[in-house]
C-alpha cells in the first residue's frame, strides 16, 4: 500500500509551479547566479596574450587542459579569472571525505553532528585555498615558459605576473565556492554541481555547430550524424535508468507496546544504488591517464625522455593501452570510493540500535556481511556500466572523428545534476502542494 507521501507525489501538479512563489524565487536566483558564473568565464587574467594562448592551448587540448576546460566551460582556454573553476574545492572535498575514514580524529569529528560538519567544511575551505594556490602558481610558471608562433604567452613575465595570477585565480575559485554555497542555500539544486553542469552545457552549442559544419562539408555523412544523435539519446536513457535504479533491501522493525498503544511492526527498505561511486572514478581515471600526455606536450619533443615519449604515444586517446588502463582504473576507483562512502558495519550497527533487521539475516556481523556481499555485486555492475559509458565516447572521438569532447564523465555529470535538480524542484512543489492542502483543511474547519 502506498504511503501518504507517495500518493501525494503521484498526484503532483507541475502546473502549480507558477503559483509556488518561493520556488520561483529560488529558480530565478539560480539562473542569475549561473549567468554571473558565465560572465566571469570571459574576464581574462591580466598579462596574457589571447592569440598566443589559443595557439598553445590548441596544441595541448588532448591532455588534462582539455578535460578541465570542459568542466570550466572554456575558462582555461581563455585563461579567465575563473580558470581553476570549482575543481580545487571538489578535490579538497574528496580528500577530506577519504581522510574522515582513515584518520580517527576526523572520523570522530564527523560523528559529532552539525558542529563536526561545520569544522570539516572549514578544513575543506582551507584545503581549497592551498590546492588552488599551488595550481595557480603552476599555471603562472607554465604560461611564462610557453612561446607560440604569435609570440610569448605572457607579455611581461616575472614575480609580479606570478603574484597577480595567483591572487586572481585563487580569488576566482573562492568566489565560485561562495557562489555554489549560495545556490545550494538560496536556489535549487547543489550549487557546485550546477556550476560544473553550466560549464559543460555551455560548450554544447559550439560542438553542435562543428558537427553540422562537418556534415555540410561532407567530412561526416548525414547517416553518421543521425546515428550519432540516436546513439546519444539511447546512452542518455541508459544513464538515467541506471542512475535512478536501486536495490531495495527490506528492513523490518519489530512491534513494541507503549502503554495501551502498539508501535512499530512496519517494513521499510534500505536503498543501495547501482552506481554508488558516482562520477568520481572516471574523473580520477581520466586525470591519472592524461598526466603523461600533458607533461610531454608542455615539455616539447626535444628534451623529453624516451619513456615519456612512449607513454605519451601509447596512452593517447583511442589507443588500446589507454582504453584498457582507463577501464582498469575505473573499476579500481569504483570499489575504492564505494568503500569510502558506504560502510556496511556502521549501517548494520545503526539498524541494530534502532531495532531494525533484515528478514532472514541475524543483526550485527551477519547483516554487515550480507550488505557487503550485495554491495560488491552492485559495484561490479556499476563498474561495467561506467566503463561502457566512458569508453564509448572515447571510441567516437578517436575512431569516428566526432569533433567535440562530450565524454562519459561529462555525460554522467549532466544527467546526474539534471536528475538531482528535478528531484529538488519536485520536492519544493510537493511542499507547496502540502501547504495548500493544510490551508484548505483549516478553512474547512473554521467553516464548520
Amino acid at each position: 500500500m502506498a504511503s501518504a507521501a507517495e500518493q501525494l507525489a503521484s498526484n503532483l501538479n507541475w502546473g502549480s509551479i507558477g503559483r509556488a512563489t518561493e520556488l520561483k524565487k529560488r529558480l530565478w536566483f539560480t539562473v542569475a547566479a549561473l549567468v554571473v558564473f558565465r560572465i566571469g568565464a570571459y574576464i581574462p587574467v591580466p598579462g596574457v596574450d589571447p592569440a598566443a594562448l589559443a595557439e598553445i592551448f590548441k596544441q595541448n587540448a588532448g591532455g588534462i587542459a582539455g578535460l578541465l576546460d570542459v568542466f570550466s566551460g572554456g575558462s582555461i582556454g581563455r585563461m579567465s579569472v575563473l580558470a581553476l573553476s570549482i575543481m580545487p574545492y571538489i578535490s579538497a572535498s574528496i580528500i577530506m571525505q577519504i581522510l574522515t575514514t582513515v584518520v580517527p580524529s576526523l572520523e570522530a569529528l564527523k560523528k559529532e553532528g552539525e558542529a563536526g560538519r561545520k569544522k570539516i567544511n572549514q578544513y575543506t575551505r582551507y584545503g581549497t585555498v592551498i590546492l588552488a594556490t599551488f595550481q595557480a602558481y603552476g599555471i603562472a610558471v607554465g604560461l611564462e615558459s610557453q612561446v607560440a608562433a604569435a609570440g610569448p604567452v605572457v607579455i611581461d613575465p616575472g614575480i609580479f605576473f606570478r603574484f597577480v595570477t595567483i591572487i586572481t585565480l585563487v580569488g576566482g575559485t573562492l568566489f565560485l565556492m561562495w557562489l555554489g554555497e549560495q545556490i545550494t542555500a538560496r536556489g535549487v539544486g547543489n550549487g557546485v554541481s550546477l556550476i560544473i553542469f553550466a560549464g559543460i552545457v555551455a560548450a554544447l552549442p559550439d560542438a553542435l555547430v562543428q558537427t553540422l559544419e562537418l556534415g555540410r562539408t561532407g567530412a561526416l555523412s548525414a547517416l553518421f550524424i543521425i546515428a550519432l544523435v540516436v546513439g546519444i539519446v539511447l546512452v542518455v536513457a541508459v544513464v538515467v535508468f541506471v542512475e535512478t535504479a536501486q536495490r531495495r533491501i527490506v528492513v523490518q522493525y519489530p512491534k513494541r507496546q507503549v502503554g495501551n498503544r502498539m508501535y512499530g511492526g512496519e517494513a521499510s527498505h534500505l536503498p543501495l544504488k547501482i552506481n554508488t561511486a558516482g562520477v568520481i572514478p572516471p574523473i580520477f581515471a581520466s586525470s591519472l591517464l592524461l598526466f603523461p600526455a600533458t607533461i610531454a606536450s608542455f615539455q616539447g619533443n626535444s628534451g623529453e625522455p624516451g619513456w615519456m615519449q612512449w607513454m605519451s604515444t601509447y596512452l593517447g586517446h583511442g589507443q588500446p593501452l589507454y582504453l584498457f588502463a582507463y577501464i582498469g582504473l575505473i573499476v579500481f576507483f569504483c570499489f575504492f570510493y564505494t568503500t569510502v562512502v558506504f560502510n556496511p558495519t556502521d549501517t548494520a550497527d545503526n539498524l541494530k540500535k534502532n531495532g531494525g533487521f533484515i528478514p532472514g539475516i541475524r543483526p550485527g556481523k551477519n547483516t554487515a556481511e550480507y550488505l557487503e556481499y550485495i554491495l560488491n555485486r552492485l559495484t561490479v555492475i556499476g563498474a561495467l556500466y561506467l566503463s561502457a559509458v566512458c569508453i564509448l565516447p572515447e571510441l567516437l572521438i578517436a575512431r569516428g572523428g566526432v569533433p567535440f569532447y562530450f565524454g562519459g564523465t561529462s555525460l554522467l555529470i549532466v544527467v546526474s545534476v539534471t536528475l538531482d535538480t528535478v528531484t529538488q524542484v519536485q520536492a519544493h512543489l510537493l511542499a507547496h502542494q502540502y501547504e495548500g492542502l493544510i490551508k484548505k483543511a483549516r478553512l474547512r474547519g473554521k467553516g464548520r
